[in-house]
Formats: C-alpha cells, sequence, structure tokens
C-alpha cells in the first residue's frame, strides 16, 4: 500500500497562481507522453507517485492525450484509485478540451457543447467529482468568445470544475477573453503556454509581461524543448530518441549543428552551477519569479527527481543571464 513521504511538501516551493488563493508547485507533472495505452502502468504509477512524494501535487491532462485519446485520464484515474485516491485534496488536477476528440462537428473547438460534454467524459475517466483546473485547449476562431468564456463559467458554477485557465491564448487573445471573465466573476487564473530558452515566444507577443502586470498566472510546457535542453543530444541524436522513434513533435532538423553547439555550451554553464542542463533550464525558466509552474513529462521516475533537484539552485548571477543571453542570441 502506497504512503506518501511525510517530507513531500519540504522538498518544493509553492507559487501563488496569479492574484487568487491557489498556490501551485514550481514544478507540475504533465501526462502529455507516456501516460497512454502504449506505456506501462506500473512505470505511470512509479511516476506520478515519485512525484507526490517530491512535493509535485499539481498533475496536468488533456482529453485527447494518449495515445489512444483519453487514455492518459482513463490511467490517471487507475492511479488514483490505486494509491493517490487518498490524498485527493492534497491535489491540484487539471485536464482541457479544446482539440479534435471524437468524429462529427462536436468534439472538436470551443463551443459549449463540446466543452461541456467533453469535461463530463473526462470526469468520469478519472473517476472524479470535479476537476480543480479545466482549460480552453486553443483559441476558436469561429465560435463566439462570449460562447466559449460563458461555457466555462457554468462549468465553474456547477461544480464541475473550482478554477479556469486557457491554453495556447496570445496576449491579445488573453486579454479578450479575461474581460469577459472579469465581467462574469469567472475565477480566470492561468494561462498555459509554451516556453523554453530555445521558445521565447511569450516574451515576444507580450503576454509574460502583461499576465505578471495584470495577476493572471503562467505554467509553461515543453520547458525542455522536447528534450533538446537535456544531456540527451550532446552527441548528437541517439537511435533511441524521440525524434528516431516518433518525430511527431521534434523534427530532426531542428537539431542543427548550431543548436547542438548551444547546447553543449549551455550544459558547460550549467555545470559550473553544479546542475545539470535540465535543471538550469527549468531554474531559468522561473528565474524573475513571472512564472507560476513548469510543466515536465518524464518517461521514468529518475528524471523527477533529477528535474525537481533544480530548486536547490534557482538563483542566477548576473553575469551568467547574460552569459546564456549571449550564447541563446550566437546566430553564427
Amino acid at each position: 500500500m502506497y504512503i506518501a513521504n511525510e517530507t513531500r511538501y519540504e522538498q518544493m516551493k509553492y507559487n501563488r497562481c496569479g492574484a487568487s488563493g491557489l498556490k501551485l508547485p514550481a514544478v507540475s507533472l504533465g501526462l502529455w507522453h507516456n501516460f497512454g495505452s502504449n506505456g506501462n502502468f506500473d512505470n505511470m504509477t512509479q511516476m506520478c507517485e515519485t512525484a507526490f512524494d517530491r512535493g509535485i501535487t499539481h498533475f496536468d491532462l488533456a482529453n485527447n492525450y494518449g495515445p489512444v485519446p483519453g487514455a492518459a485520464e482513463e490511467n490517471f484515474g487507475r492511479i488514483l484509485r490505486k494509491s493517490l485516491g487518498p490524498y485527493r485534496d492534497e491535489l491540484i488536477i487539471s485536464t482541457k478540451a479544446g482539440y479534435d476528440m471524437w468524429p462529427g462537428p462536436y468534439g472538436d473547438w470551443g463551443s459549449r457543447k463540446y466543452l461541456i460534454a467533453s469535461l463530463d467524459q473526462s470526469l468520469r475517466r478519472m473517476g472524479l467529482d470535479y476537476v480543480d483546473i479545466y482549460y480552453h485547449h486553443r483559441p476558436d476562431p469561429e465560435t463566439p468568445l462570449e460562447e466559449t468564456a460563458r461555457a466555462l463559467d457554468d462549468i465553474v458554477r456547477n461544480g464541475k470544475a473550482l478554477y479556469i485557465g486557457i491554453s495556447n491564448y496570445n496576449k491579445e487573445q488573453t486579454i479578450e477573453i479575461a474581460a469577459l471573465f472579469k465581467e462574469m466573476g469567472t475565477p480566470f487564473i492561468i494561462n498555459q503556454r509554451r516556453y523554453s530558452m530555445f521558445d521565447r515566444s511569450i516574451e515576444k507577443d507580450g503576454l509574460k509581461a502583461y499576465a505578471a502586470a495584470n495577476g493572471i498566472g503562467i505554467i509553461t510546457f515543453c520547458p525542455l524543448a522536447q528534450g533538446l535542453l537535456t544531456d540527451r543530444y550532446l552527441n548528437g541524436i541517439p537511435e533511441n530518441s524521440r525524434i528516431r522513434t516518433d518525430g511527431r513533435f521534434l523534427k530532426e532538423e531542428a537539431v542543427a549543428d548550431e543548436t547542438l553547439e548551444k547546447v553543449r555550451t549551455l550544459n558547460a554553464v550549467a555545470a559550473e552551477r553544479g546542475q545539470s542542463l535540465a535543471q538550469m533550464a527549468l531554474a531559468w525558466i522561473l528565474r524573475d519569479g513571472d512564472i507560476t509552474s513548469v510543466l515536465i513529462g518524464a518517461s521514468r521516475p529518475s528524471q523527477i527527481t533529477d528535474n525537481v533537484g533544480m530548486l536547490d539552485n534557482m538563483q542566477f548571477k548576473k553575469d551568467e543571464l547574460e552569459r546564456i543571453e549571449q550564447i541563446l542570441n550566437d546566430e553564427k
């Protein structure tokens, strides 16, 4: 029988999510990869238990995470029944809807029909009465934004979610839907966006600064650039890497010689700091307090332990930040 580590909360830093009363762990666990029908259930369970034992209280899912779509939620529901269920009130469980989920015109995007039906399905798959955060996974260019916002607001009022989030919304889209949420009194607290040393679009479009100034939390996915910001590619592309075995999310052409040279130079900076490259990359995202949490993925428990180890050194000296900027901006 699983019994959680009594010192778990001493190992984690918790950040307030925007202007809300909710705190999220600095490191959250995403179930995007390795929790589908093709994964090993015992390994999934060990990863979730390891995460919770290290103080990771937030588990992030979506209706379409798999393969097959829905499988990650089903497997997480099994994990709750097997070990984490007694700790439900200590967990933040989030899910999303917004991508293609079932056939026909009602299983995609952001209509009221889709968002409400999808959450009902997600709750059944996980065996839950409610989720803590429910996200609209991507903006819908055709559904009126007010319809999407109203559906999310009603979901909270009906007790099926405690807070509302959005994902993949840029600054202007965030401003627009946030105004609707404010008018309705919706507990909208967070935007989930891609962010890493190699993808700084939330800085360029102004979302990072806007959210920090307006009480909106940001949780970032792909903080390690699909594994590029780890020691995995220091000597080139391994044959058993995701690029070779999957290739859907990280293409071989993205791993140019110049990129690998940057990875090696960044790794040297991390070594001087007494960190792995992954630890430094995660700490860099949280460097100024504007980001609430980083979403990590994992294929084994030891990766989670290593990533949480970044909490031992989250401070950067001015010259370290300047050196990292120089490496990232070197176009030679």
